[in-house]
């Protein structure tokens, strides 16, 4: 006895690390096919090829599964049923975004636009052969989510509101065409990030964004302190015509490319710096004496950045006026830009999208996911500075570009 376990252990020390691999994939090969018979004999009420009186269901072959694991890919047989159907309770089923993937590309599929692009996602997404009633059934039961999503009704209060576009190919007859799908994300008053909305429009214009903004508001959206966002001519428009009395930051990753592109790049280090220094201000006073400096040092050498500057002095200083703590994620978009780059890499896999449904069903099943890990996960800001927040006075209202900057004293 002593011998032969001496002997196993030898063999195994003797193994590649391939065969290794290959030797523990056949052994949760085996593992997960026991799991399967036991679970389809449960529901059957009888082993396989058993008679018996209690019997409820029956085997009825077989279908291929592969299933992804850390030592490689399995092979499965799942079991079908002649009544019924089985999943087995390992497998998950297809997450929300995943559903709405596999609709897209049966959907390009089924209107005529498909390609072997279209028909290599299919394969890769298992659709492979997927009736057009399936379809329609798999595009009702998902419509019905995002609607769902879309209207629901914001409750509580949203202190911080970020606001976003990201742009797909949509195809419109016979062009393809550029849609903008405008996003927007909040933390409420908890602490919790949430994706409030999400919509396809044409452009970034004003009226796009109006309709958008205003659909949050009739959803219940209240308590804005700040409205973070770029500075779109057509956002900028609608922002004012919805949250006129809500001050509004700048993204100021955004500003500083705009100051950069307009200075040669040797000169882009200084006045980066010169910026910086401003940014790196304790309060809003003191920041608002550095940018004039600022705007007086660029202005002689370079009058094109002087002016860009002086004309965003107020409104990319704006997270100055609240907590400290919050002033890393609130001057700019990077926390929903973070989410774009997610939307981007899942759209950019389908390409062109038959159209705007199809688009609006995927990405809204994507924020879906990502709110449900919000709501789970940690909170974005602590309840003791969200606590300070609320006791600090509503900053005063913004200055429209051209106009004189506040001294420090107005803060």
């Amino acid at each position: 006895m002593a011998s032969n376990n001496v002997d196993a252990l030898a063999a195994l020390s003797n193994m590649t690390v391939e065969s290794h691999s290959d030797f523990l994939r056949e052994v949760l090969l085996r593992a997960v096919t026991q799991v399967m018979d036991a679970e389809v004999a449960t529901a059957c009420n009888a082993e396989y090829g058993e008679r018996s009186d209690s019997r409820e269901n029956a085997r009825n072959g077989y279908r291929p599964r592969a299933l992804e694991t850390r030592m490689g890919t399995l092979e499965l047989a799942i079991p079908k049923l002649r009544q019924g159907s089985y999943l087995p309770s390992f497998l998950a089923p297809r997450r929300r975004w995943e559903q709405a993937f596999v609709n897209v590309v049966c959907e390009a599929y089924v209107l005529g636009v498909s390609t072997r692009k279209v028909e290599d996602l299919v394969e890769a997404m298992g659709a492979r052969g997927m009736s057009r009633s399936e379809v329609s059934r798999m595009a009702a039961t998902l419509d019905t989510q995002v609607t769902q999503f879309r209207q629901r009704a914001l409750e509580g209060r949203y202190p911080y509101v970020w606001l976003d576009a990201v742009y797909v190919k949509v195809r419109e007859g016979v062009r393809v065409v550029s849609k903008a799908v405008l996003i927007a994300h909040a933390v409420s008053a908890d602490g919790f990030r949430e994706v409030l909305g999400v919509d396809v429009a044409a452009g970034e214009m004003e009226d796009a964004w109006r309709q958008f903004l205003a659909g949050l508001v009739e959803r219940g959206l209240k308590g804005v302190r700040l409205v973070i966002s770029d500075a779109h001519a057509g956002l900028k428009a609608a922002r004012r015509g919805v949250f006129n009395s809500v001050p509004w930051q700048r993204c100021r990753v955004h500003f500083m490319r705009n100051v950069l592109c307009r200075v040669r790049k040797p000169a882009q280090g200084f006045v980066s710096a010169t910026l910086r220094h401003v940014f790196d201000q304790p309060d809003i006073g003191t920041a608002r004496e550095a940018m004039r400096e600022a705007v007086k040092l660029l202005e002689e050498k370079y009058p094109a950045a002087s002016t860009v500057v002086s004309d965003a002095s107020e409104d990319v200083l704006a997270f100055k006026s609240f907590p400290e703590k919050h002033w890393r994620q609130i001057h700019s978009t990077n926390p929903l830009e973070r989410l774009n780059k997610e939307v981007r890499r899942r759209t950019d896999v389908v390409g062109i999208f038959p159209n705007d449904a199809s688009a609006l069903r995927l990405i809204t099943m994507l924020l879906v996911e990502q709110n449900d890990e919000w709501a789970v996960g940690r909170r974005y800001f602590s309840l003791e500075s969200l606590v300070e927040l609320e006791a600090s006075p509503s900053p005063p209202p913004q200055l429209e570009h051209g106009s004189a900057m506040p001294g420090a004293e107005a803060a």
